[in-house]
């Protein structure tokens, strides 16, 4: 059984490609700068060279065609017809309060993720557009939605509503979401393993930090606050988002700079955070380059994203109880070994204590690291991300019949002798 998974964005679509049969990745890749032209995809097969190839995608349904294309050409493809394609999943970055599990799609779940699409106006229209066409490109297939809000359903309600008037609750949907749920499963449950425990044991505060940022509260091994809330913007300082401020800024800004609504949303989701800070990079890597000669801005935005982290560390602690790991995931979780650094010193007095050597060593997106001390009370580790592992085993899980729901359903990378390819 070889199973699809698709990562539509507003620019690109990510794609994976599982045999099931074997358990194996066997092509992974991007179209990349779909619908703003100068359209192009990266192709990955193990064992080869990685394969580009130039191809204009005005829209989603041409891009999901080109992925189709090369996966089954002759020289680059890896299956010799569609037809060989079992089922498709879908990341969803919004399924509202309807979805606590993956579904499978039909028109009334397309219907609820388009009528909640203003909640995530960036992600929720070009995963949309993707289901749709995938759908038309692979119309006798099942297609699996796998929601980035689903993990985090488990909130109690105190913890995701916010003390605004009650009916825009009831009337708008206005409450705390949270995202990068299928990543927030993922390490949590392979820090459960590690730690030689079942997940409904451990309590963990897990750390996605990437271009976008977000932190989890997990108690008996289920989210009970996240920092991202109604939308992505909510919580840590990002790459180009602000994450938290005050709320008034925003009506400030507008009347000192006569900006409109849309406006100033475009500016606190695309040209804050860090880029917002230094004018110039969103990438950590040139953010610490920079500081280390001397750029002011840079310091201060180090200053301010590691500062931030730690504030999060401590008040999730405060909520979860006796904690039994820090986990930091995603490309800066696992590459940046000074921002770790910087999030967890001086938390001694807390029961963390960081090894400086073996934080330095881990640095990579391959291996599962511990970077505490033997001593420490609470382990840090590192623990690079599968979410497309998630996606395809809740596909799979969901056509055998075999699938309930994140918190009581097995999955292979929660076993003691799980061993990531």
């Amino acid at each position: 059984m070889q199973i699809l998974a698709l990562n539509c964005g507003s620019s690109s679509v990510k794609y994976q490609l599982y045999n099931w049969s074997i358990k194996e990745v066997i092509a992974k890749g991007a179209v990349e700068r779909v619908t703003i032209g100068d359209s192009f995809i990266l192709h990955e097969v193990p064992g080869r060279e990685a394969y580009k190839y130039d191809s204009d995608c005005p829209d989603h349904r041409t891009a999901i065609d080109l992925i189709i294309k090369i996966l089954v050409d002759s020289e680059y493809g890896v299956i010799s017809d569609i037809n060989e394609i079992s089922a498709v999943g879908h990341r969803v970055v919004h399924g509202g309060e309807k979805f606590t599990r993956s579904v499978l799609i039909d028109e009334t779940v397309l219907a609820i993720v388009k009528k909640v699409k203003d909640l995530a106006p960036l992600h929720n229209p070009p995963n949309i557009s993707g289901i749709e066409a995938a759908q038309d490109v692979l119309p006798n297939v099942p297609h699996v939605a796998i929601f980035d809000t689903a993990f985090h359903q488990t909130m109690p309600d105190y913890s995701y509503r916010y003390p605004v008037p009650y009916e825009w609750y009831e009337n708008h949907g206005v409450r705390r979401y949270g995202f990068h749920g299928t990543s927030h499963l993922y390490v949590s449950k392979r820090a459960a393993a590690i730690l030689g425990k079942t997940p409904s044991e451990v309590n963990l505060i897990t750390m996605h930090i990437g271009n976008g940022v977000s932190h989890c509260a997990i108690k008996n091994g289920i989210s009970i606050d996240t920092t991202m809330g109604l939308t992505p913007l909510e919580g840590a300082m990002m790459g180009t988002r602000c994450g938290d401020i005050d709320p008034a800024i925003p009506a400030f800004m507008m009347q000192k700079e006569n900006l409109s609504a849309i406006e100033i949303d475009g500016i606190l989701n695309k040209k804050s955070g860090v880029l917002g800070i230094t004018g110039r990079y969103i990438d950590r890597r040139d953010v610490i380059e920079n500081a280390a000669v001397g750029d002011d801005r840079c310091i201060l935005a180090l200053q301010l994203e590691s500062y931030r982290l730690k504030k999060y560390i401590g008040a999730y602690m405060a909520i979860v109880g006796p904690l039994d790991a820090i986990v930091f995931t995603a490309g800066v979780g696992e590459m940046g070994w000074l921002v770790r650094q910087k999030a967890v010193e001086c938390l001694e007095h807390l029961g963390v204590f960081l090894d400086e050597e073996r934080n330095k060593a881990a640095v990579t997106r391959k291996r599962e690291s511990l970077i505490s001390t033997d001593a420490s009370p609470v382990k840090i580790y590192v623990i690079p991300t599968d979410e497309e592992l998630v996606f395809i085993e809740d596909v799979a899980a969901i056509l055998e019949g075999t699938y309930t729901d994140h918190m009581s359903f097995e999955y292979s990378f929660s076993k003691p002798d799980f061993v990531r390819k």
